[in-house]
């Protein structure tokens, strides 16, 4: 994985000791509130309900033993014993004072981490697959570039105030493991006469107005990828409506003008941006390629495993998966127990998983879009007792891609821009679904729950997907069928009037038997919904 050089140290350095002085003078009233607003949202520090939460950056996911074990000193010392992993592949800590923050800030970066723009009208937290460097299918691994990307908007001078704020993501394979299409700017490494490059797509997202970003460039080569990102920023910060926040993002501007007229208007700025002389020499890229390079992998690792033990053999078959390397695996570690906050890991489990990533996995971990944690190379060898650790620390739940594997925001218990309660919502789920065996005799199953239209929770995205509103004053659930946001994106379509706490429990269980009257051999949840229509779940919701 990256490391910092003495220049990306001194930039945290220097970040934290700034923010240090302007929580300083925060507290002793010299600026306001108004005044401090934008100054802690371009540090990750967000004022919620009950306290100030920080969301520290995890640049595509990727991080070390080390950096996981100082998450969980950070939420044993600053927080009360646990963090909440994101959508976003950050963590969030919810009981945050503010005097303190400086504090968090100055001992993340002691292991090359930090907080800056995980918030703001900026581009933020570079996203990935949590695979990448494992997978089979890839193409190429897209970490390198998701590093040149962090290091490229880092407080980038033009884009630092954009009219909204801005998501990137880079996959490196066909199927889609990190929702590209549903971000401002999707990018899809392949190689074209054996050339490497990229299929760009700009103009997804969730939120008010969800949207399957539109393909843009059929293929740029990498050595104009950077430019051609630059003209997509620039026509977008030049039109972008800064005056109505509802329709500042990138997907409202293409959606006005059509996707054909943007890419034309890239085209024109593009030409004048390689003017510039702004795209990377190869020589920086194979110097962050370096740091990417494949682990010392065991030539003679077996490649068979023990399947003696009926619970270990439900976990491998679940929350396992095939790496490109004879004799080694990926591991997804669950982080959605039953009775559990998805996404939520205490401090001692968090420790637990550093311990793993260091002993079994080259020390590297990965946080993923749908709040687990993976563990990229794992010997299959060392399965066994890797599954042991997490048996014994809450944390070998077999439910990856199940209905129980639940994305859920933390809605209206912590985020002040909640409408409804997201987590009590996901547990009563949970519950009700809690037999394995019924959970995997569904299948494939992406459940997720949004507490306001922000999506946060990406409901729009989900097979079934949930969205609490507030309907005079009482919280309403909304409920959603058909959405996905692999290679084969869509955005969920709302079943009819909404339903209560207890009755939207009710609701999903209902959809469920709709969907196991009706399939057909080898269907999903998805192919089942896409293949009969709305109606015959509509006609059992509601009559």
């Amino acid at each position: 994985m990256y490391q910092y050089d003495t220049y990306d140290q001194s930039i945290v350095d220097a970040r934290v000791e700034e923010f240090r002085d302007q929580v300083k003078r925060r507290l002793s009233g010299e600026i306001t509130e108004d005044q401090f607003k934008p100054l802690r949202l371009m540090n990750g520090l967000y004022l919620q309900l009950h306290a100030y939460m920080l969301r520290v950056a995890v640049p595509y996911g990727t991080l070390s033993g080390t950096q996981m074990h100082m998450l969980a000193h950070v939420a044993r010392k600053y927080d009360r014993g646990y963090g909440h992993f994101t959508t976003r592949q950050n963590i969030q800590f919810n009981w945050i004072k503010l005097d303190e923050a400086p504090d968090i800030l100055a001992e993340i970066a002691k292991v090359e981490m930090h907080a800056i723009q995980t918030s703001g009208n900026c581009i933020r937290n570079i996203s990935s697959d949590q695979f990448a460097g494992a997978a089979a299918d890839e193409v190429a691994d897209p970490r390198p570039w998701a590093e040149l990307l962090r290091q490229w908007s880092t407080f980038h001078p033009e884009f630092t105030y954009l009219p909204r704020k801005f998501k990137i993501a880079v996959i490196g394979a066909d199927e889609d493991r990190a929702a590209m299409r549903l971000h401002d700017i999707g990018i899809q490494l392949l190689k074209r006469d054996g050339q490497l490059g990229a299929k760009i797509f700009v103009g997804g997202g969730m939120g008010r107005t969800p949207m399957i970003g539109p393909e843009i460039k059929d293929f740029i080569t990498a050595d104009d990828l950077m430019s051609y990102l630059e003209a997509c920023l620039r026509v977008y910060n030049r039109y972008g409506r800064r005056d109505n926040i509802y329709k500042a993002r990138i997907k409202i501007l293409i959606h006005e003008i059509g996707a054909a007229e943007y890419a034309r208007q890239v085209e024109e700025e593009f030409a004048h941006v390689k003017t510039l002389g702004i795209d990377p020499p190869l020589a920086e890229l194979e110097r962050i390629s370096a740091f990417f390079a494949p682990p010392a992998f065991d030539g003679d690792a077996p490649d068979t495993l023990d399947r003696s033990d009926p619970d270990f053999a439900v976990w491998v078959d679940q929350n396992v998966r095939p790496h490109k390397q004879p004799g080694y695996a990926i591991v997804t570690i669950s982080l959605k127990p039953t009775e559990g906050i998805p996404g939520d890991a205490s401090a001692a489990q968090i420790d637990v998983m550093a311990d793993l990533g260091t002993r079994y996995s080259f020390d590297e971990l990965r946080v993923t879009h749908a709040q687990n944690i993976v563990l990229p190379h794992v010997r299959k060898a060392d399965l066994y007792a890797v599954w042991q650790t997490l048996d014994a620390a809450g944390l070998a739940t077999a439910n990856l891609d199940l209905i129980g594997d639940i994305i859920a925001c933390p809605g209206l218990d912590y985020c002040a821009l909640a409408n409804a309660r997201s987590i009590p919502v996901a547990q009563k789920i949970a519950n009700r679904f809690a037999d394995l065996q019924r959970q995997r005799d569904l299948g494939e199953l992406k459940l997720k729950i949004s507490g306001c239209i922000n999506a946060c929770g990406h409901h729009h995205a989900g097979h079934i997907g949930i969205l609490g509103v507030d309907k005079k004053g009482i919280e309403n659930y909304q409920l959603s069928l058909g959405g996905s946001g692999a290679e084969d994106a869509s955005i969920a379509k709302i079943t009819g009037p909404g339903f209560d706490e207890d009755g939207i429990v009710d609701a999903v269980e209902t959809v469920t038997n709709v969907y196991l009257e009706r399939r057909e051999a080898g269907e999903r949840f998805l192919d089942t919904y896409r293949r009969v229509g709305m109606e015959p779940f509509k006609v059992a919701l509601y009559g």
